[in-house]
């Protein structure tokens, strides 16, 4: 039953992140970058988590430029045991991960007849391997922890409709979704909340390539808003997700952040 108070008190109640832990893979690129900055300015402490110090360092200087907490740890994702440091790390701080986002990804425009065993492993080792990886390790610890936690798996479009010229990342996007889908069935007795967010079209690092002028203009054409996401605009689907409040009842979902894309047909 909800209860009198001012509106911002009643929004910082049911969206606000304060005294969380976030722990944010993919949070040096421009839509890991926003989500990151989300979650500070909700409250939460960010631990952003990659392999490039200078641009984690970037991203630690602009969340504390807003008055967020944040911290940068190096680690290479799909390697296990440099997520479990971050683990222990945390444990001796007397802290525990209980929003974890797996945002890391990698593209490629590479026509189906040309796509090499190399290029496959690749893509699936960054966008499937590590999502189960960082899942168990701080999955894990977040059930022997008995903590109330939330997982936000970036997914895609693509992971719904597959889209030309992205064969293999729409696969591993895909398999992003199935495994969301099992891990909220799985570990909803815990108490952890497993949910996809797929954003439509970003430009961000990672597509650019596959964004050429002829291409943007048939994703306009298809998008009944007629234009491209801005990052900052993941911030309400964020928030929803990371809650224990406002997403008390959302698990096993996947939130589309797209503009109408989906909604269209002809």
């Amino acid at each position: 039953m909800l209860t009198a108070a001012t509106p911002c008190d009643y929004l910082t109640d049911l969206f606000g992140l304060v005294g969380r832990t976030a722990v944010v893979i993919g949070g040096t690129g421009v839509l890991g970058g926003a989500i990151a900055d989300t979650l500070a300015r909700a409250g939460a402490t960010v631990v952003v988590l990659g392999r490039d110090a200078e641009a984690g360092a970037t991203a630690v200087e602009r969340i504390k430029k807003h008055g967020g907490a944040a911290e940068f740890y190096k680690a290479d994702v799909t390697v296990k045991t440099d997520l479990e440091g971050l683990v222990e790390k945390l444990e001796s701080e007397g802290r525990v991960c209980d929003i974890l986002v797996n945002g890391a990804g990698v593209n490629s425009p590479t026509p189906f007849l040309e796509i090499t065993d190399e290029e496959w492993e690749r893509i699936f080792t960054v966008n499937l391997r590590a999502v189960r990886i960082a899942c168990q390790v701080f999955g894990q610890e977040m059930i022997e922890g008995g903590v109330r936690g939330s997982i936000i798996n970036i997914a895609s479009l693509s992971a719904i409709k597959p889209l030309s010229r992205v064969f293999t990342y729409s696969a591993s996007k895909a398999a992003v979704l199935n495994l969301t889908e099992n891990l909220a069935r799985e570990w909803a007795p815990h108490g952890i909340r497993v949910n996809a967010l797929s954003p439509g079209f970003f430009p961000a690092e990672q597509n650019r390539k596959v964004l050429t002028p002829d291409r943007q203009a048939k994703i306009l054409g298809h998008t009944p808003m007629n234009r491209f996401g801005d990052a900052p605009e993941l911030a309400g689907a964020t928030l929803l997700l990371a809650s224990n409040k406002a997403g008390s009842f959302i698990t096993g979902a996947n939130l589309v952040v797209d503009g109408g894309f989906m909604a269209q047909t002809i």
